[in-house]
């Protein structure tokens, strides 16, 4: 789990800087700047996340025993930033507003995420 953690994390944060650039210089003359915003808040949360789901990946390397807490932490990240990031960037890009009433689903599911890594704290042995 800790190798696959690890490279969801390095492939997620490579995404979000490449969805960054690409904002900055690609979509700039291309969508409204609300639009710009909302694909740009996308890319920070899929960053952010994706640190810590490399800190989880960092955590269960170094756990004697890893409590399931910790690893369904790492999937609500994963699952947080397919939901949130993807929803917000779909929405930026097509315009079709009912796109954001997936984006708190996301949210909650990040939530959900800092939940059980806190949870997990409690239980972690080195």
């Amino acid at each position: 789990m800790t190798q696959l953690f690890l490279s969801i994390a390095a492939v997620l944060g490579g995404l979000s800087v490449a969805a960054g650039a690409f904002a900055s210089h690609a979509l700039r003359e291309k969508i409204t700047e609300r639009s710009l915003e909302i694909f740009e808040t996308g890319a920070r949360y899929q960053m952010y996340h994706a640190l810590a789901l490399l800190l989880v990946a960092l955590l269960l390397s170094r756990a004697e025993s890893p409590p399931s807490t910790l690893i369904a932490s790492g999937w609500l990240f994963i699952i947080g930033i397919a939901i949130f990031s993807g929803s917000l960037y779909a929405l930026s890009l097509t315009g079709v507003k009912s796109l954001g009433a997936i984006a708190p689903l996301g949210g909650a599911a990040f939530l959900a995420g800092w939940g059980a890594l806190a949870f997990a704290a409690w239980s972690l042995k080195f």
